[in-house]
């Protein structure tokens, strides 16, 4: 499958045109059945977009947000991406959005997985809008090299849901969507800053095992072709 790159001068013209893009994704699908998803990444990277995404215009009631991935950390934990959109995208215009985060208050992740996919299940499928990122090691979402559940993670066939992934450099125990729950969303994007993630992705783009990178099975293997946002 081919990607559509578009490269931007910085990441502030990146946000603007991506914010575009996704809320006139979002818009056609509440125009359409009267609701609209997005599953956002985390890190540092989207803070900018979502910032920017927060002030737009749109009947963000009939929105529903998600993570693609979160760490099996606490809300209020520093390292958590439900922290990242409390802060920077649940404000503004998008504060009546509705939020279902992944991180579950239960004893293990393994547990946290299965209360998180049933509680998604109300989100419905495909999602509209589904954003993911990238890694230097070629990691999307919680796809890591030699990730315990790489496998079930990257198999289009594995049941929708969340799965946990553990892996070396992953730090805690993750929670993650599966390829296949992400695979067909309306409007797939890629989206990385900074020179050195040219470099990675086109590694990723090269010949090489999926396991490897496991960007690759999203590049090769999505439903239609990813949309690369890049800025230096």
């Amino acid at each position: 499958m081919t990607a559509n790159m578009h490269a931007f001068a910085n990441g502030a013209e990146l946000a603007g045109k991506l914010a575009d893009k996704v809320v006139e994704v979002l818009s056609a699908a509440i125009a359409a059945r009267g609701s609209a998803s997005i599953a956002v990444s985390g890190g540092s990277t989207p803070k900018i977009f979502f910032q920017t995404l927060s002030s737009r215009s749109l009947d963000w009631r009939k929105v529903t947000i998600t993570l693609v991935d979160e760490r099996f950390v606490p809300a209020d934990n520093p390292r958590s991406n439900h922290l990242l959109v409390q802060e920077n995208l649940l404000k503004d215009q998008a504060a009546s959005a509705q939020f279902f985060p992944l991180y579950q208050d239960v004893a293990s992740v393994e547990e946290a997985a299965v209360i998180a996919t049933e509680k998604t299940k109300s989100i419905g499928y495909p999602f509209d809008v589904a954003i993911l990122g990238m890694g230097n090691d070629g990691h999307t979402a919680s796809f890591f090299p030699g990730g315990s559940n790489l496998a079930a993670a990257l198999d289009a066939k594995s049941p929708r849901g969340i799965i946990t992934m553990e892996a070396e450099g992953a730090g805690e125990p993750r929670l993650t969507f599966t390829f296949s729950s992400l695979q067909d969303a309306r409007l797939l994007v890629l989206h990385i800053e900074g020179e050195g993630k040219k470099g990675v992705l086109a590694k990723a783009e090269a010949p090489g095992e999926e396991t490897e990178m496991p960007i690759r099975a999203v590049l090769r293997r999505a439903a239609s072709p990813v949309e690369i946002y890049w800025a230096p």
